[in-house]
């Protein structure tokens, strides 16, 4: 996926649904924060903006560390 960046957020350990929470961007465009819902069993995406939390506080997710089902929900929400 060209551009898609994954973050998550190593100060605050973020957990929903036994999950960690992930964040997204591709190349210069919004945040997205993924979570997971365990009622529903699937990842929920909301766009957060930088005001809504230091975008500095992020670090580099290992895409090999990314739960699969969430790779799928990423790779869908970014086609073109």
């Amino acid at each position: 996926m060209n551009g898609l960046r994954v973050y998550i957020n190593p100060q605050v350990k973020e957990t929903c649904g036994g999950f960690g929470v992930f964040y997204s961007r591709r190349e210069n465009g919004p945040y997205y924060r993924w979570a997971y819902e365990e009622k529903r069993s699937l990842w929920r995406v909301a766009r957060v903006q930088p005001s809504d939390f230091s975008p500095k506080m992020l670090s580099n997710a290992n895409w090999k560390g990314v739960p699969a089902a969430l790779q799928k929900s990423m790779v869908e929400h970014y086609q073109e």
